[in-house]
């Protein structure tokens, strides 16, 4: 049987980040991967903001900066707004060059991993864990839940949707516009996305409540009616039912997906998730270092503390979004206000997704929002009882 001081089990940004802080500061680290590469499959947009990466710790690498994002047009069915990007530094990455960024700096701080061994079981062996894994036993004293969302099976189904990506070479993407579509017929709950990895070419998806997305992407790029070509698709689920506390249980600690730490508005969480594994292995540490493991906790307190409200607040504009029909997203998209584009393109945080919320609800959109909630709500209950 083998030993070392933490086991992660899976080899994403979070788990990644969780063994380079662990490893950095003396632990013995071993990060187990059950696909065949770090970075495989790839079900991420890959846009980041520079200072996100930099608050982790990464500087990309040349070979896995892909674009830089300078505008986002945000379209319902019949009314569409711009938002100025160039103050938030976002970029789109190679999502699977990222993860071996990561995984780089891992191993070169003294973490081992390895790929095509998958985590099966674990059980209580006094002071320590020992987990079952593809590979054989490991004696662990520490253990880190890192496997996305194959850890959220026991969650409720509400908080997942299907989604589907491609990337097209297509001369209608525009290499410097994201485009984001919200249709509540086509993609109940979620809307379709454009991610320019340059120009002529991208990441489109879609996401949404009971649909075939296989289907509703197709019909979606078909609907452009002009040449295309696909060069990759990737069907993986998403979670945006936000996080699912408590991410520790003695000393076991929870991390990324595997904690529900993606963002409720978009399942994006290079972020999120990436600080979550900066926490918990800084905490692992000061454990070990200290021999006290309520240091543990310290993971949970400061992650909360720097997303709780956050999440929070994206719960709330999902909740609202899934009630939504296409009418009542007009009429929010014609309330929007330019005065309000300007102070959410000057002051919003790509990174925290609440502080655009809160300047839009400051705008002229706040005036007419009960309206329109009104007005959504009288045609959902008129609707059901016609159905009767």
């Amino acid at each position: 049987m083998e030993y070392c001081d933490v086991l992660i089990a899976g080899g994403s940004v979070a788990g990644l980040a969780t063994a380079r802080e662990c490893s950095s500061n003396g632990p013995s680290t071993i990060v187990i991967e059950e696909d065949h590469e770090i970075g495989t499959p790839e079900h991420c947009g890959g846009m980041v903001s520079l200072g996100g990466l930099q608050k982790l710790g990464l500087i990309v690498d040349s070979n896995n900066f892909q674009n830089a994002v300078y505008k986002a047009k945000i379209s319902s069915r019949s009314s569409s707004f711009e938002l100025p990007a160039e103050k938030q530094n976002v970029i789109v990455v190679d999502r699977r060059g990222l993860d071996k960024q990561f995984a780089k700096q891992a191993q070169s701080a003294g973490a081992e991993i390895r790929t095509r061994c998958s985590f099966k079981s674990i059980s209580k062996n006094q002071s320590t864990y020992v987990v079952t894994t593809t590979d054989g036993e490991i004696e662990c004293k520490y253990f880190v839940d890192a496997k996305g969302l194959s850890s959220l099976k026991d969650a409720t189904n509400a908080g997942i949707l299907a989604s589907a990506q491609f990337e097209i070479y297509a001369n209608w993407i525009d290499g410097k516009t994201v485009e984001i579509l919200f249709d509540a017929e086509k993609y109940p709950g979620f809307f379709v996305w454009i991610i320019p990895t340059g120009e002529g070419k991208g990441k489109i998806g879609v996401a949404g409540k009971g649909i075939n997305t296989l289907v509703a992407l197709n019909d979606f790029i078909n609907s452009r009616g002009e040449k295309y070509s696909i060069i990759r698709k990737i069907f993986a689920p998403i979670w945006i039912g936000g996080p699912r506390p408590p991410f520790i249980k003695e000393r076991v600690l929870v991390v990324g997906d595997a904690a529900g730490q993606t963002k409720p508005t978009t399942a994006g969480g290079i972020f999120s998730c990436g600080m979550a594994g900066i926490l918990a292995g800084k905490a692992i540490s000061k454990a070990i270092e200290s021999n006290d493991n309520g240091f543990l906790y310290d993971y949970e307190k400061t992650w909360k503390s720097m997303f709780w409200k956050e999440f929070n607040s994206m719960l709330l504009a999902r909740k609202v979004l899934e009630r939504l029909d296409n009418k009542s997203i007009d009429s929010i998209f014609s309330s929007i206000s330019k005065v309000a584009i300007g102070q959410v393109s000057n002051f919003s945080d790509f990174d925290f997704h609440s502080s655009a919320l809160d300047l839009f609800l400051k705008s002229k959109i706040a005036t007419n929002l009960t309206k329109i909630l009104i007005g959504n709500e009288f045609r959902r209950v008129f609707s059901t009882n016609k159905d009767i």
